[in-house]
């Protein structure tokens, strides 16, 4: 929607719930772009249901907070983002930014704690606690949902396909690896886990990306991410496979 001349006036209304138990989010958020807009706002409270309600019959409207800008009606926080050029992202709309936030901060952690052990950021070390607690992070986003994890990953991982429990099993194996290879300890249970499931992985992703051409959503974050399987994913896999054959080979 095209701004209007109406909204030279920089005046606003807005109406929002504010309940005892209950004050709407997308109001606050309404509020806040308004404000950001240098708009003059109007602020009306809908204090209970049955005003809420009512100011919903009134205006034929679904849901609030509604915002009114020159006398024309403008409507909820996504339709006022519209409104300013300022569109939501597409919720279904792929992307890798959550996986890239899980190694941005393994990355972080790893070089903190080499920085108060070693006095260095930047050392041998470090580069394993990147991968193994990178591993951690991951599973520990699989493991909000399992199930979910499981469906979406049937969906591409050869060994799950022939035998389902794995996908159950799979984050599990991931978490205790990258534990035990933060700590160092039980390399014997560590590095054949960490090596058997990367090996797997990065074989599955390229079959799926690189050989079938099928384009599907990797369940390296979970079950209800948006992230696609491609090389962030094989990468993922490789490190693990990596980091297996480095903690074998390791003086």
């Amino acid at each position: 929607m095209l701004m209007t001349s109406s909204d030279r006036t920089r005046k606003a209304v807005l109406y929002r719930m504010v309940m005892e138990k209950h004050v709407c989010p997308f109001g606050l958020k309404s509020k806040h772009l308004l404000r950001s807009e240098g708009y003059e706002i109007e602020d009306h409270w809908l204090r209970t249901r049955e005003e809420t309600d009512a100011f919903k019959r009134e205006h034929d409207v679904d849901t609030t907070p509604q915002t009114f800008i020159g006398g024309e009606r403008i409507g909820g926080y996504t339709d006022l983002r519209e409104h300013f050029g300022k569109p939501l992202p597409d919720p279904d709309a792929t992307s890798y930014k959550p996986v890239l936030a899980v190694f941005a901060t393994g990355a972080a952690i790893a070089l903190a704690v080499s920085l108060l052990a070693f006095g260095t950021p930047f050392t041998v070390r470090a580069a394993e606690w990147f991968v193994s607690i990178t591993m951690m992070l991951l599973a520990m986003l699989k493991l909000q949902d399992v199930e979910s994890f499981s469906s979406m990953f049937l969906s591409y991982d050869l060994l799950a396909r022939r035998y389902v429990p794995y996908s159950y099993v799979y984050p599990f194996g991931e978490w205790l690896a990258g534990a035990l290879m933060t700590a160092h300890a039980l390399p014997w249970i560590s590095i054949p886990v960490a090596g058997f499931i990367g090996a797997i992985g990065a074989a599955s992703v390229f079959c799926a990306v690189y050989v079938q051409k099928r384009e599907l959503k990797c369940a390296c974050v979970g079950g209800g991410s948006n992230v696609p399987l491609g090389f962030v994913s094989l990468t993922e896999n490789l490190a693990m496979l990596g980091m297996a054959i480095w903690m074998l080979a390791r003086p």
